[in-house]
């Protein structure tokens, strides 16, 4: 038997189970195939103008809704308010705006004083998804429907006036004086007519066709798990669901812990039930798996960086109500260990990381991913390494109930190697720790909604000397030119001449060479142009008086009274 069958209705979509019946019989067997998506209908359905700026808007010609008005539209934004659009009167008016980020608001005058409508929603309508926005009004009432939320609605008043006179242009995404929307809006229409937004965002500064944003430009800038939020002048990255700081979630959160210093976060805090720490904190939204009244986990995932000279000790450990645990350790060797008891085996599972000392001082990456009984560990920048769980071992953690860093302090009976790895107790840093959706350094170091389930013994101070610096992963053979077994890389030189017969080496040496021969040149005609630079200049001692004597000897003679001219014979000159 052979049952075939078409979607047509993207409310019936997606499919999350099929039910086969009638399979029990010998030899049955049951095949289903999905053929694929396609998409049809309305060019307008999708027709969006995104708004980047709280001043940027679009206008058109004057809303035609004197006794009648009836306007839908999809929004998106990260805002937290904004006018979506308003059409004026001399006092009439027309706006639908987002009040708040969980109120929407359809508000008119019709010349019997203003009326208001507000849809308030139980989740949050800037949440960054398509929401729905239909606002009807006529003669005798008006309303407004957003999303599948109840329809709110306003009877009108059995006397007055009902005609709803306007004068100026419809503004969309913004009003005179008023904080403009920042998102996108898409098939906005008004009496059953499609606003063609795309084709006037081309020609609108501030404005830009299709649905895009700031986040869609930057929102890759907001690493290590942080979210992009819309902001009016541009965008910020929101990391309070990680375990880093600063305005693109890449500042490290670490502490320096002194011996006999711990830390314990308690995931069932006062007055919150197990049931809504599950699937608050210890679970993603997105794990369809596992369901909170099961209170365990099928999956986690651990990272932080670490620095210590001393071991043994404990890094991390994880508690819980029943006596499974999670543990990661150096060894007296200084080699690293990950521990999982998760029952239905009599010892624990360990992962032995014996190929390198890590209690060096130096800051170490550890990343641990478990889905099921597959375990990848990956330590600083080293390729990923995989593990599974015994097929004799439970691959639920059941009950979780606290996370300790540096110490282990708790009730009850504690793993004999944790139990003597546990004195006198880690001394070094850590930073960055994240389990799931939760920061517990990070908690402690910040004020947020967690820091009240965090406990500690002992001065905690901020540090970033656990923080790993930027590594790069090392080349590979076939790209690495210094790598002596690689067949694709060039040398310049191995001690042979190269295919043009000249040797780089010795070109190098004598291009040195000339170098400091052209210095000492330039040097000495340096030093031959200062010596001779007084060349013809002399010294005389002029008798005093000189000037006003009548000769030279009358000038010796005015000048030493005792000067007695004695002139030879023999050495007088005479002109011939």
């Amino acid at each position: 038997k052979k049952d075939t069958g078409m979607l047509s209705y993207k409310e019936h979509l997606p499919v999350s189970q099929v039910v086969v019946g009638d399979v029990d019989r010998p030899g049955s067997e049951a095949k289903v195939s999905v053929g694929p998506v396609r998409c049809q209908g309305d060019r307008n359905y999708w027709n969006a103008a995104s708004f980047v700026t709280s001043s940027s808007y679009l206008h058109f010609s004057t809303f035609q809704g004197e006794t009648s008005a009836d306007i839908s539209f999809y929004f998106k934004t990260s805002a937290s308010d904004g006018v979506f659009l308003e059409n004026l009167g001399n006092t009439d008016f027309i706006k639908l705006e987002l009040k708040s980020a969980t109120e929407v608001s359809f508000s008119f005058d019709v010349g019997n004083g203003p009326v208001e409508i507000v849809v308030r929603s139980p989740n949050q309508l800037n949440d960054d998804q398509w929401h729905r926005v239909n606002a009807e009004r006529n003669v005798k009432q008006a309303s407004l429907q957003v999303d599948q939320l109840p329809l709110e609605v306003r009877k009108a008043p059995t006397e007055g006036h009902t005609r709803l006179e306007l004068y100026s242009q419809l503004y969309v995404g913004a009003a005179g004086g008023q904080r403009g929307f920042l998102g996108c809006i898409r098939s906005l229409r008004m009496n059953g007519v499609t606003l063609d937004l795309e084709e006037r965002a081309k020609v609108t500064p501030g404005v830009k066709p299709g649905c895009s944003g700031h986040c869609t430009s930057y929102g890759m800038y907001c690493a290590n798990g942080g979210k992009c939020v819309e902001k009016y002048n541009g965008y910020s990255c929101d990391c309070s669901k990680t375990a880093y700081d600063g305005p693109f979630c890449i500042k490290d959160v670490g502490a320096f812990f002194e011996e006999g210093m711990w830390l314990r976060y308690n995931f069932h805090s006062p007055g919150t039930s197990m049931k809504d720490l599950v699937s608050r904190t210890l679970l993603s939204s997105a794990d369809p798996e596992i369901t909170a009244p099961d209170l365990s986990l099928n999956k986690e995932e651990l990272s932080f960086s670490f620095s210590t000279t001393k071991s043994p000790c404990v890094l991390l450990y994880i508690s819980s109500y029943t006596q499974d645990f999670m543990a990661v350790l150096v060894k007296p060797s200084g080699n690293l260990q990950i521990r999982y008891s998760l029952g239905g085996t009599k010892e624990p599972y360990n992962i032995d990381i014996d190929h390198r000392n890590m209690a060096n001082g130096q800051p170490h990456t550890v990343n641990i991913t478990r889905n099921g009984r597959d375990i990848v560990l990956q330590l600083d920048h080293y390729p990923p390494t995989s593990y599974s769980l015994p097929a004799t071992s439970d691959i639920q953690f059941n009950s979780p109930k606290a996370l300790f860093l540096g110490k282990v302090i708790e009730i009850g009976k504690i793993d004999q190697d944790i139990y003597k790895y546990n004195t006198p107790g880690f001394t070094g840093c850590l930073s960055r720790v994240q389990f799931n959706q939760i920061a517990p350094l990070k908690a402690a170091l910040r004020p947020t909604n967690a820091s009240s389930q965090v406990h500690i013994q002992g001065e905690l101070v901020e540090s970033n000397c656990g923080a790993s610096p930027l590594t790069i992963p090392p080349m590979s053979a076939a790209t690495d030119p210094w790598h002596l077994d690689s067949a694709s890389a060039d040398f310049p030189y191995n001690g042979e001449a190269i295919a043009d017969g000249v040797n780089r080496n010795s070109a190098i040496i004598g291009g040195v060479i000339a170098v400091v021969i052209f210095t000492i040149l330039c040097t000495l005609v340096f030093l031959i142009r200062y010596m001779f630079r007084h060349k013809g200049t002399y010294h005389t001692n002029e008798a005093k008086g000189a000037e006003s004597a009548e000769s030279a000897d009358a000038a010796i003679m005015n000048n030493d009274p005792n000067f007695t001219e004695t002139i030879d014979e023999s050495k007088k000159e005479w002109l011939i």
